[in-house]
């Protein structure tokens, strides 16, 4: 005898359906709130079923609003499944026409998917990778917020000093780049620049551009067909000092990374291209390695296996299917691209496949 409970999970309250192995309902609908009395009224409900008979419990991946009654659940000795929510929704749209959703019928179709399916709970979170997934996600929006700045301040200098970026080849972010615009900013600045402000540059960094180019620099800036304006050298300065901000909060979150990795047994590192900064937000994600049966169910995780439509003499596929792990599948692709530059070998193949041999290669290395 086994207990089928189904968990609908929102943003404040979330309801929980019961039923046994032969579809006796137990407990049709049970909403409580996302909080400790609510989460209470659960156990107490969780509690009053036979001790001796399995209780299996099945909810959807709704990303952070459900993490805090996955620890409750955990804390109390409950194992639990996720499922992927479009699953589900597939699952019951085969089972019914109608187009009826509610919270309830949403925790009762959990409820009936998880009795179709094996039940392999998952892992209890160890705090560590929790952590890691944490800090892993916030570095990456950070990177993108810094380099959306990045993309303020070459709009900004398109307006300002246009002929500057194909100085530096499009490296706005160098050390001598950032240099310049923090301490000179606008082009009539640049232009008076002396020998003395060379060999200062020169002195507070390790590699800077040579006093001929440095003198190019300053012709250019002369003749710049720019727009010296007060207000956008008001917005380079504020763009910048964001920049700088942020960079330092991304060092400060690669270190805490780093701490935290340091504690897992992971041998990802190891692989030509894979810094161990990468190397943390792919076990991050993945958590368990055993949860999949063989690398391409991985694959399928990070919805990065290839689309098939075959029928009759139609035979079309090839694009990723795109329904997995997004967070994942943008590490993989990273990854990927940086193995290009430690493995010329792997030039003749796609992007995709590239992913795929890191895949496998994970499999054998976790």
């Amino acid at each position: 005898m086994t207990y089928f409970i189904g968990l609908d999970v929102s943003k404040y309250k979330h309801d929980c359906f019961i039923m046994d192995e032969n579809g006796n309902v137990i407990k049709s609908s049970l909403s409580f709130d996302n909080d400790a009395i609510g989460f209470n009224t659960l156990l107490n409900e969780l509690q009053k079923l036979d001790p001796k008979i399995e209780k299996r419990i099945g909810l959807e991946s709704t990303g952070h609003y459900g993490s805090n009654l996955k620890r409750f659940l955990e804390a109390n000795g409950y194992s639990f499944m996720e499922f992927n929510p479009l699953l589900v929704h597939r699952f019951f749209n085969s089972q019914s026409l109608r187009r009826t959703k509610t919270d309830k019928i949403d925790s009762s179709k959990i409820a009936l998917y998880l009795q179709s399916r094996e039940f392999k709970p998952n892992p209890n979170s160890s705090y560590h990778l929790e952590c890691l997934k944490s800090l892993c996600r916030f570095r990456w929006s950070l990177v993108d917020e810094r380099s959306l700045q990045l993309v303020r301040m070459t709009n900004i200098l398109d307006k300002i000093f246009p002929e500057y970026k194909a100085f530096f080849d499009g490296k706005l972010d160098s050390a001598t780049s950032l240099y310049l615009l923090e301490n000179y900013s606008v082009p009539g600045k640049i232009a008076r620049m002396s020998k003395a402000s060379y060999e200062k540059m020169a002195s507070e960094l390790r590699h800077t551009i040579s006093y001929v180019r440095f003198n190019k620099l300053k012709d250019l800036a002369r003749n710049t067909i720019g727009n010296q304006d007060e207000i956008l050298e008001l917005e380079l300065g504020l763009t910048l000092e964001l920049f700088k901000e942020l960079d330092k909060r991304i060092e400060t979150v690669e270190s805490k990374i780093l701490q935290e990795f340091s504690l897992m047994k992971c041998h990802i590192q190891t692989i030509k291209g894979i810094s161990s900064l990468m190397a943390a937000s792919i076990l991050s994600e993945i958590v368990d390695i055993g949860k999949f049966n063989s690398p391409n169910q991985l694959q399928a995780y990070a919805g990065m296996e290839p689309s098939r439509n075959q029928s009759g003499t139609h035979d079309g596929g090839g694009r990723m299917v795109k329904h997995g792990s997004a967070h994942l599948r943008r590490y993989l692709m990273t990854a990927a691209r940086n193995m290009l530059k430690h493995n010329p070998v792997l030039y003749d193949y796609p992007l995709l496949k590239h992913c795929l041999l890191i895949i496998r290669m994970f499999c054998l290395l976790f």
